[in-house]
């Protein structure tokens, strides 16, 4: 199969970018059946800010009581009134309790 270059407008900041026959050609040999969307410079800022952010960084932390030991604690959800909160000591307890 030959590939050509080709020019794809980017769909971060709308500038034009060649996707070269080289990477056609990668993309191919790896099964990828969709042009990249973004240029090289937003899918490596994209990379770079997805790598940096941490999914289970802490956000507003709620104070609350522990279920278990009645100590004041802090948790980074809104506590529902029909769910127990655990302080960090107690939560471990019960999932090893429960891995069991």
């Amino acid at each position: 199969m030959s590939f050509q270059d080709k020019t794809i407008q980017c769909s971060d900041c709308g500038n034009s970018f060649t996707f070269a026959a080289q990477e056609q050609e990668f993309f191919a040999s790896k099964g990828y059946t969709n042009e990249p969307k973004r240029c090289p410079t937003c899918r490596q800022a994209r990379r770079t800010d997805a790598g940096s952010s941490d999914r289970r960084a802490p956000g507003k932390m709620t104070a609350a009581v522990c279920a278990e030991c009645g100590q004041a604690t802090e948790v980074p959800f809104q506590p529902r009134e029909d769910r127990p909160v655990y302080c960090t000591t107690c939560y471990a307890k019960t999932r090893l309790g429960r891995s069991r």
